[in-house]
């Protein structure tokens, strides 16, 4: 699944081809998606301008005057800015096409993501309005996550990853920032001492950070808005790891499931 360093990439790649330009048509091929795009989304976008294009933890919301389109990618989707003549592929589900002869196109195999439209404030839409901190904000640090994690017997890992303490930490980055704060991912919560709360907060920003410049993870289906991959798989220390050894001390990576999810850590470098 896409998480925030790929949906920051994608953000950064579609901001230029839509600020300022007019939306001249909108196309709708498949309504069928995570939830159906509402009947009346074309009318309300069409002939508008984009003012903006910023992004809510792993959602893209493009900002018109009349209101905002809330995107999601799912599992499998991307926004890619391709010519307007450019022939759609089976899964290609919805058209922004932009004066100035470009269109902005969803493509999305497994129908995960979602379109939403809203008329208010997005920061209020049900789907925003319990997020919490962005990672790489200034709300987000250790006392924060130190305050977060009192009383906590959940694992650290599965703490970092739950949205309402703090957005956009995915399963990839959440392993990798735990792996740089030397913190097992079974960790009680309650257990992380100021020092270390600050250290793992750190790590969050530092691994989204460097995550963002070389443009996401690539592991199976995603790709830029020009269709390029992400590269901080080549840099990944435990994520998909298992059994391969430690590049920093040479033990086996350990493979484990937390919340359904796969967890790699070393046992050595990692308490």
């Amino acid at each position: 699944m896409p998480e925030l360093p790929e949906v920051e990439t994608t953000r950064r790649g579609i901001e230029s081809a839509l600020l300022g330009r007019r939306v001249l048509d909108v196309i709708v091929r498949d309504r069928r998606l995570r939830w159906p795009v509402e009947p009346g989304f074309e009318r309300r976008v069409r002939g508008e301008a984009a003012l903006a294009v910023e992004r809510r933890a792993k959602y893209l919301l493009l900002r018109f005057p009349a209101g905002t389109a809330i995107v999601h990618l799912g599992m499998s989707g991307s926004l890619r800015v391709l010519g307007a003549g450019t022939p759609p592929l089976i899964h290609d589900h919805w058209d922004l096409v932009l004066e100035g002869g470009q269109v902005l196109r969803f493509h999305d195999p497994r129908r995960f993501g979602s379109l939403h439209w809203t008329s208010a404030d997005p920061a209020l839409h049900p789907l925003l309005q319990d997020l919490g901190p962005e990672p790489l904000s200034t709300a987000f640090d250790g006392e924060h996550l130190f305050r977060a994690s009192r009383r906590r017997r959940v694992a650290i890992k599965l703490l970092i990853m739950n949205s309402h303490i703090v957005v956009g930490v995915g399963n990839i980055y959440a392993s990798e920032a735990l792996f740089r704060a030397r913190l097992r991912p079974t960790r009680a919560a309650q257990r992380l001492s100021r020092a270390q709360a600050a250290a793992l907060a750190q790590a969050i920003r530092e691994v989204l950070a460097e995550a963002i410049a070389i443009g996401g993870t690539t592991l199976r289906d995603y790709v830029n808005a020009d269709g390029v991959p992400g590269y901080f798989r080549q840099q990944l220390f435990v994520y998909e790891r298992g059994g391969a050894p430690c590049r920093v001390c040479g033990t086996a990576i350990r493979q484990v499931t937390q919340g359904q999810r796969s967890t790699y850590y070393c046992p050595s470098c990692q308490d």
